[in-house]
This record gives C-alpha cells, sequence and structure tokens, in this order.
C-alpha cells in the first residue's frame, strides 16, 4: 500500500543519523522544569501535517497482510531496527519480545486455530476478553488474518455483562482465560449462536477447546482473508457513559489505515519508538495506541501486566525500561502526581499524551513541573480516530483539546446544523457530506435509528458539547447531557471539576445538575475528599470550597450543592458515570 511504503522509504533515509540522535537524547534525560521540548519527528509544524496528509483507500485492504507482514518483510531486508515489535513485562519481571517476523508467524499459526479447529469464517463474530498478555495481541492480528469480526471486552464483565454481549453480537466464538470461563459457562446456553469457546490456559478445561495446546500444533502458514477496505473488521462496544454501552462497528481501513493519523502526527512515532499505552484491553484506545498506530509506524508496543493501574508500578516501569512514548487517562496522571515524581529518573521518556475525558490543567502544569514533559491532549471516540488534538511544536492551551486532525473537518455547529462562529457553544461536529471520512465508524450493528440519529445535516454528532476558539482551538464544555442551564445560564461541569481540583482538599469531583425550585436546576459537586481532610468540618469546608470556585470561574458557576462521597461511580473503563449520578439527583429510575 503507498502510504505504508513512503512510511518504509523516508524513515530508512534518515535511520542511521536518527538512531545516534534520538539515543544521545534519551540516555541524558534528567527532571528539570526548563526542559526544552522535543522536536516532532514526523512534521514540521500542525500546518505541515495539513498540508502532507492525503487519504489513501486501497479497494482491498488488510491489516495482517499489508503492515504487519510488511514490517516482517523490511526486518528480514535489514530496513527496520533491531526494536521489537512488542515486548511485554509481567508482574514477576517474566518477558515476552517478539519481532515483526514472529509476531507474522505466531500470528499465522493463531488464524489456523481460528480458522481450521473453530471453523470460523469470514464475517463471523468472535468475542475476546483476556488480560494484557501476549495472546491478545495474537488474537488481535489472526482474526483480521480469517477476516472475523473482532469484538473485545474488558476483564472486569460479569456474567450478565457477557450474556449481553454475546447475545446482543451474536458472536460464534468466544476467547477468555480460567478466571472468567465459569462466568462464560454460565449463561453458554442462553446464547444459541455461540459454538466454540476457546480458552488461553495451561491447564485444560472440560467444553473448552485449548487455544495454546492448539497453537503449538497448528503450522505456520496461512493464507489472508482477501478483504476489502471497508468490510468489517471490528465491533467495539462503548463504555456507557450515557447509557447501554452501543455496538460501534469499524472497517478494516478505519482502523488499519486511519489510525496511521494517530500514530504518525499525534503519537509522533517511528520505528525506534516504544509506545506504552495503560489502556484496558476492553476498549477501543487499546486499539488505538497499543495496536494499530503503534504498528502502523513500524514501533514497539510495550505491555505491562499489571491488572489495574498502581502509581508505584508504573513510576517504577518508566524508570526501569527505554519507553519513549507514554499514554495515560487523566485520571493515572492524577494518581501520578501524588507521588514524588522527582525521586524518580524516566530516562527515556520523552513525549506523554492523554486521551479519555478532558485533562484539568492543574495537572498538567503539576506534571510539567515535576518531570519537564508537557502532556498532549487527543480527543475521540469509539466511533472515531483522533478528531482533535495538541500536537508538537503547537503552543499548549491548558485545558484544550487542541486544534483537528487532519482527517476531518470539525466545526461547531447549532441546533439546525449550522456553523457557529468563534467564541459560540455548540455540538461538535465532524462534515460527513458530500463525503464520509472513511476513518469514522460505519455503523451501530442493528440499530440504523441509533447510526441515524448522529446526523445533522452535513455533520455527524459527537454528542460532545464544545467551543471553538480565535485560534482555532477547540474547548470541551461536556457531552450534551452533562451541560446544567440554571437560571439561563450554561454550564458545563468540566471548568467546576477543574477549578474544584485546584483546592488542596480535593482528591476527584463530579459535576452535574440538580433540581431547584427557583433557579431550575443549579450545580451540585460531588467531592472525594484527600484523607488528611475528611475529618475536617464540612460545612466549614463547603464554604471554602464554594468561595473558591468563585475566585477561579466565573462566581455563577460555584456549586451551590456540594456532597462529600468516598468515591465516584465510573464505567469499567474508568471515566465518570455523571449521568448516574444525575439520576439520583433528578429522582430517575
Amino acid at each position: 500500500m503507498a502510504c505504508i511504503t513512503l512510511t518504509l522509504t523516508t524513515w530508512w533515509k534518515r535511520s542511521s543519523l536518527k538512531t545516534l540522535r534520538t539515543f544521545g537524547i534519551a540516555s541524558i534525560r534528567r527532571f528539570s522544569k526548563y526542559q526544552l521540548a522535543l522536536a516532532a519527528q514526523n512534521f514540521l509544524d500542525y500546518e505541515s501535517i495539513q498540508q502532507q496528509y492525503k487519504a489513501e483507500v486501497p479497494e482491498y485492504f488488510n491489516f495482517a497482510k499489508d503492515v504487519v507482514d510488511k514490517w516482517a518483510k523490511a526486518e528480514m531486508e535489514g530496513k527496520r531496527p533491531s526494536n521489537p515489535a512488542l515486548w511485554w513485562v509481567s508482574e514477576q519481571g517474566d518477558q515476552v519480545k517478539w519481532s515483526f517476523v514472529e509476531l507474522s508467524h505466531i500470528s499465522k499459526k493463531a488464524a489456523r486455530v481460528l480458522s481450521e479447529h473453530c471453523s470460523l469464517q469470514k464475517d463471523d463474530r468472535v468475542i475476546v476478553i483476556l488480560p494484557r498478555i501476549p495472546e491478545w495481541w495474537l488474537l488481535n492480528v489472526a482474526c483480521i488474518r480469517t477476516g472475523t469480526i473482532l469484538i473485545p471486552g474488558t476483564t472486569q464483565l460479569t456474567s450478565k455483562d457477557i450474556l449481553h454481549r454475546l447475545q446482543a453480537s451474536k458472536a460464534r466464538c468466544i476467547v477468555t482465560d480460567q478466571v472468567l470461563a465459569p462466568a462464560v459457562d454460565t449463561v453458554a446456553s442462553k446464547c444459541p449462536s455461540l459454538e466454540f469457546k476457546l480458552i488461553v490456559s495451561k491447564e485444560p478445561r472440560e467444553g473448552w477447546l485449548n487455544f495454546n495446546h492448539l497453537l503449538n500444533l497448528s503450522p505456520g502458514e496461512h493464507n489472508c482473508a482477501v478483504t476489502k477496505s471497508h468490510d468489517p473488521m471490528a465491533i467495539y462496544f462503548t463504555s456507557g457513559t450515557t447509557g447501554a454501552p452501543k455496538m460501534t462497528e469499524h472497517s478494516h481501513s478505519s482502523h488499519g489505515i486511519g489510525l496511521g493519523i494517530n500514530g504518525k502526527y499525534w503519537l509522533d512515532l517511528t520505528p525506534l519508538d516504544i509506545m506504552w499505552n495503560t489502556s484496558d484491553t476492553g476498549w477501543a484506545k487499546s486499539a488505538w495506541s497499543s495496536v494499530f498506530a503503534p504498528w502502523i509506524q513500524g514501533a514497539c508496543v510495550f505491555i505491562h501486566s499489571m491488572p489495574r493501574f498502581e502509581p508505584k508500578p508504573v513510576l517504577e516501569t518508566l524508570t526501569k525500561f527505554p519507553i519513549t512514548t507514554l499514554c495515560s487517562p487523566p485520571t493515572a496522571y492524577r494518581m501520578l502526581i501524588q507521588h514524588k515524581l522527582t525521586s524518580y529518573k524516566f530516562h527515556s521518556l520523552k513525549h506523554c499524551l492523554s486521551a479519555g475525558e478532558p485533562m484539568n490543567p492543574e495537572v498538567m502544569e503539576e506534571w510539567k513541573m515535576e518531570t519537564g514533559l508537557d502532556i498532549y491532549e487527543g480527543y475521540g471516540q469509539t466511533e472515531t480516530v483522533l478528531v482533535c488534538g495538541t500536537f508538537k511544536g503547537m503552543k499548549i492551551k491548558p485545558g484544550s483539546m487542541g486544534k483537528p486532525s487532519p482527517a476531518y473537518d470539525t466545526q461547531i455547529i447549532n441546533e439546525e446544523g449550522n456553523i457557529l462562529p468563534s467564541g459560540k457553544e455548540g455540538d461538535i461536529g465532524i462534515q460527513i457530506k458530500p463525503t464520509r471520512p472513511f476513518c469514522l465508524f460505519t455503523q451501530y450493528t442493528d440499530d440504523p435509528e441509533r447510526t441515524a440519529s448522529t446526523v445533522r445535516g452535513d455533520f455527524y454528532i459527537t454528542g460532545d458539547r464544545g467551543i471553538k476558539d480565535e485560534d482555532g482551538y477547540f474547548w470541551f464544555v461536556g457531552r450534551a447531557d452533562d451541560v446544567i442551564n440554571s437560571a439561563g445560564y450554561r454550564i458545563g461541569p468540566f471548568e467546576v471539576e477543574s477549578a474544584l481540583i485546584e483546592h488542596p482538599s480535593v482528591v476527584e469531583s463530579a459535576v452535574v445538575s440538580s433540581p431547584d425550585p427557583i433557579r431550575g436546576e443549579v450545580v451540585k459537586a460531588f467531592v472525594v475528599l484527600a484523607p488528611n481532610y475528611v475529618s475536617h468540618d464540612q460545612e466549614a469546608l463547603i464554604k471554602e470550597l464554594q468561595d473558591h470556585v468563585k475566585k477561579v470561574t466565573a462566581p455563577y458557576k460555584y456549586p451551590r450543592k456540594v456532597e462529600f462521597v468516598p468515591h465516584l461511580p465510573k464505567t469499567i473503563s474508568g471515566k465518570i458515570r455523571r449521568n448516574e449520578l444525575r439520576k439520583k439527583e433528578w429522582g430517575e429510575s
């Protein structure tokens, strides 16, 4: 494919000089609040991104064949450095390293397991629920090779969640480990479409095929399925922040080619880089930054098997391993800055990114002060690739999601679908007419009404509210359902939450609307207190927080109601479920 060939050729011409330059910089990194920003590796500035990006979508495309196998060929020809394609580390310190040659070979063996032992055909659906183990990455590539449709799921799913996904997707096969296999067995009889159960385990389980055993027996040759660019490749269940999870379908090109935008421009990766994305394997963000974006660029995907995000192991891993690029959600950075960062030395880290929810400016400033590194925000959804981002070389406006990705014509629009001028709040929309961007999701599977509801005039409506400033930067206001209308004032929860988190007593907060007989609705804040503030006088602390918000933002935005809680309700992916808090306030079921 043209864009892959260009990436290989362009990199190879510069590789010898870049190797010395990159590792020379990495070897002397130390923390400093005056650390100079490193130049982008793949572009000059934001304007050059817009100029050089050209969407090339061939009629036929398969990520396994056209990306993984091409990098394997480059390795065999000596045209890629000896950087692993996958580098996995267990909690006990065991390691697995696969080159692209090895990944290509083993994924062909895995494809034979799916096609021969499970008799899976092109377009059959396969649910894969595995923790951060190499087999999860192997099965991603194997499903693509066979043309089967991958449906990832987080290991935190309950038997009820698994039942819903099996019945909704009509999957023929499920792959999981010994932890979740019993939950699958309790619901399998209610799923008539389910024919094959594969367990990733050293030990056999009655009624299950053993993936590891069959993998060892399978030959390493496989004829890749012929897939068109717009054929379905994967279905991702959304995280359910605003309702029941939706089945979001992506094509072979929308992620297999479209996420090259993320890898080349936002993540700014080359074959010399080692990328660590801490996302759970059940979410589309893992596809973004743990599979497609880095491997399109020929970079190494780093994985730590930790079952949950814990600050100390993360910081120790960044110190011990030559990770160059880190991507984590805002919640993770909020946890990391609670530790003494100056006692750690990240010798190789040079690029930090965040996505999933808006990043509080205070967290960005603290991270920069302690590490000398900026955090570059990205905004997207399960339905999209990167929509907006802060790219290297751009001025960082803390709290902003940056400027539009070159893949999309992104605008702020009103209820009639008309583009609003700078400074006006509206819905964040992506232009889809006359031509729908190829990297946008295809549909909500088996739900044409919901799919149609996302279209307004010439735009796809993201469901988020925002503002574009005079410099072309976009600012997140909140989910459309989360915006509070109090006595004629529209208030976004994010700006109030950002003001609250500046106060030393606040670890985390969620802001929602609450009914009021005079104003219709008012701002209510649910606040998780720092441990040393739990015993403080609550009435006095509420007054202090209200006064604090009045000082750092517009006075009308302060929370007229405050409730201290031990924790906030969140989705399995860690996003705050404000809709749950809002329903509780309004007495909705």
